[in-house]
């Protein structure tokens, strides 16, 4: 059984994109995404139309892992022809970024996609122009490394960035948007839930896609539609650590939030799409707790209160995610709460959370994936590094009043939240002078 990707398309009169896939199976499926006014495109020269299009050939390939997912198979039908940078490219994307679909599923890598370079038919040719554009469009999700780097861009002097969010629900976003200094511009990605529903009730699979990895692909569209030549994103060191292995396949629930995954990215777009265009994260180089404290020291009196990372609250297909929250009970929010208690009060974390997180029973075997305590395995979450979140547990003060220890012994770390990793140096220089100086 093959998997085709049928055609991509875009309506300049909607700025709407439209992407469509099939299974010989007969299933099909239909993705809209439309996206924020910006440029007149129907005044794009022909250059900016070959980059708009080779940047909606890159989304409509990531953005298929959403329907390929149904009925997984290695064979795969592309529309034009790859070369064989692209199919590595490619083969990444659908073997280490479906490592945790493959591992909940009981796949191994010869049962996902391969991509083949091709010979015959239409070539999609490397990068041929620039953009001639310019101005920093930044992602935004409402998490405190998002509204963290748009602090910072601010600090830095970048006032006129374009805060940008994806939606599944036209026009949504979460209102502590509204607290950056700019207006919020806004993409809607609807999914065909129904063609999925009928996948599943065909006895179709479900699972995990790369998502960091399609949104960013989104943002380089938009970026094009916008005229913005940079493309910020706020990760920071994570995603490193797998959680275990299948074969040679590292199973890793954020495989496309990893520095490799970002110098692909980075790589594939001046390759393919555009030389000026640049994608990456200005805290890269920060660990998440170190994000986590200059989140607390200086963006939390400004975004504290509505502020949220919770997958299980607020990022789900249809949610009216406007306000945010944090459901108290799910990794995401453990993860937060250990990173965030060596910083901030304990009535002020406590108060966003529901209670102490350490005395919820519920949690102990979260916090015992999470901590790497009695062989509990790391949850699938976007989570930090153990050796980071034993350092932050063990920078808390239990002084009996605010927060309480876990009822399980807890290993120390020597893990520097301090040290600098590998950056993106144009990333990087955008929010240096913003940050503070470490004694």
């Amino acid at each position: 059984m093959k998997f085709i990707f049928e055609r991509y398309s875009f309506n300049p009169k909607k700025n709407e994109a439209v992407f469509t896939y099939a299974h010989e199976n007969g299933q099909k499926f239909t993705e809209v995404v439309s996206f924020a006014y910006g440029l007149d495109v129907n005044k794009f020269t022909l250059e900016q139309w070959d980059i708009l299009d080779k940047a909606l050939f890159l989304a409509f390939v990531l953005s298929g892992t959403s329907y390929w997912k149904a009925f997984p198979t290695r064979d795969v039908v592309l529309p034009i022809n790859i070369d064989n940078w692209q199919a590595s490219f490619f083969n990444k994307v659908y073997q280490e970024g479906m490592s945790q679909f493959a591992f909940e599923n009981q796949l191994g890598r010869d049962s996902l996609a391969h991509f083949s370079a091709g010979s015959k038919g239409t070539q999609h040719a490397t990068a041929q122009h620039g953009l001639r554009g310019e101005g920093i469009l930044t992602l935004q999700s409402g998490g405190k490394d998002s509204l963290l780097t748009a602090y910072l861009l601010e600090k830095a002097g970048h006032d006129l960035y374009l805060p940008w969010h994806v939606s599944s629900v036209y026009g949504h976003f979460p209102e502590v948007l509204d607290k950056l200094s700019e207006t919020m511009s806004t993409a809607t990605r609807t999914i065909d839930s129904e063609a999925l529903l009928e996948a599943s009730r065909r006895g179709g699979l479900n699972g995990h896609v790369p998502v960091t990895y399609i949104v960013e692909s989104l943002a380089i569209i938009q970026a094009i539609l916008s005229g913005k030549s940079h493309i910020v994103v706020g990760i920071g060191d994570e995603g490193e650590e797998p959680h275990t292995h299948i074969g040679d396949l590292a199973v890793n629930h954020q495989w496309s939030k990893t520095w490799d995954a970002e110098v692909l990215l980075a790589q594939y777009v001046h390759r393919y799409i555009s030389p000026d265009i640049q994608i990456g994260s200005p805290v890269r180089a920060l660990s998440e707790l170190r994000i986590s404290e200059l989140f607390a020291n200086m963006a939390w009196e400004r975004f504290g209160n509505g502020f949220s990372s919770c997958n299980r609250s607020n990022y789900t297909q249809g949610n009216m995610n406007e306000e945010l929250q944090w459901c108290g009970k799910c990794p995401k929010c453990a993860n937060a709460y250990i990173l965030f208690a060596p910083f901030v009060a304990p009535y002020n974390l406590q108060e966003l959370f529901g209670g102490d997180l350490f005395q919820d029973p519920e949690l102990a075997q979260v916090f015992k994936g999470l901590l790497g305590v009695g062989g509990v395995m790391k949850p699938f979450e976007c989570v930090a590094k153990t050796e980071e979140l034993r350092k932050a547990y063990g920078m808390i003060n239990f002084d009996g009043e605010g927060y309480a220890p876990l009822p399980f012994e807890v290993p120390n770390s020597n893990f520097n939240y301090n040290t600098m990793h590998d950056y993106q140096v144009w990333a990087y220089d955008l929010v240096k002078d913003a940050l503070p100086k470490k004694a």
